[in-house]
């Protein structure tokens, strides 16, 4: 008599079927979009065919490549600004004893937390109260609020990892406050700052409604141009660029975490 093994039937795990939806919830609108960025019809209901065109049109648009120019330039100075203010920040509030530095340590962070829109109105209401003009750098100075709680919170995760005996004996060996800091801590710090630069950058690049209260006549940042554009119907042309802004932004991103762990690794 012949007994044959019993089979293993294969286990379907609820927590892989779980995960599985969760993904298709997060990023199915993300590929329906990029599925239609390249549709030949103008209208995004119908496919009709598959092209290229759109993402060839975005080239020619001057009113898309002048909003990437503003987009681009409020990024890199508010991003500038903030690695400088937000490195010299997180190193003050670790190294250095000072009263009230608990009190401002939260301050400190309180844009981490705060809705973008009390941002944005409080920022308004402080130009208005000193009559000062909107334009480009109104948004610029704006970004730097947030900016720099961000790049502060990574460098300041970073120290946590640094031995601080590194810089004393720097300065037993006769080096200055400066020199320890520039010659020893920099360099150390310098994953964890190229870090928050890049995902401040996503941020600022990324902003809407913070760029839309604060920005002057005429200056319009990309994802201002983006909103302008679909009050009228979402086409193929903005379907392509929205694309565009979420690889790039993911890129940025995975270069971010990157430079971050190799910087923890060593």
């Amino acid at each position: 008599m012949n007994i044959s093994p019993p089979q293993n039937k294969p286990r379907v795990s609820w927590q892989a079927v779980f995960s599985i939806l969760i993904f298709l919830f997060m990023y199915l609108p993300i590929l329906v979009l990029g599925f239609y960025s390249f549709n030949q019809s103008p209208y995004s209901a119908t496919w009709q065919a598959f092209t290229l065109d759109w993402y060839y049109k975005l080239l020619s648009d001057d009113r898309i490549l002048s909003a990437l120019k503003n987009s681009l330039l409020v990024a890199f100075c508010a991003v500038s600004i903030s690695a400088v203010l937000g490195t010299l920040m997180a190193v003050g509030l670790a190294r250095y004893q000072f009263p009230g530095k608990k009190l401002y340590q939260g301050v400190a962070y309180l844009p981490l937390i705060i809705p973008d829109i009390a941002i944005a109105v409080a920022t308004l209401v402080f130009l208005a109260a000193f009559a000062i003009p909107l334009s480009l750098w109104t948004i610029v100075s704006a970004h730097v609020v947030f900016c720099l709680a961000y790049i502060a919170l990574v460098v300041s995760s970073r120290l946590t990892n640094l031995d601080p005996h590194l810089e004393e004996a720097a300065l037993d060996l006769g080096a200055t406050p400066v020199q320890a800091f520039l010659q020893v801590l920099l360099p150390q710090l310098m994953p964890g700052i190229i870090s928050g630069c890049l995902l401040a950058f996503v941020l600022s690049l990324d902003d809407f409604l913070i760029a839309s209260f604060t920005s002057g006549s005429g200056y319009n940042t990309l994802p201002m141009e983006i909103f302008s554009r679909i009050r009228s119907g979402v086409k193929p042309d903005i379907n392509a660029l929205s694309v565009l802004l979420i690889l790039s932004s993911a890129i940025i991103a995975i270069i971010a975490e990157s430079v971050r762990s190799l910087g923890e690794r060593k």
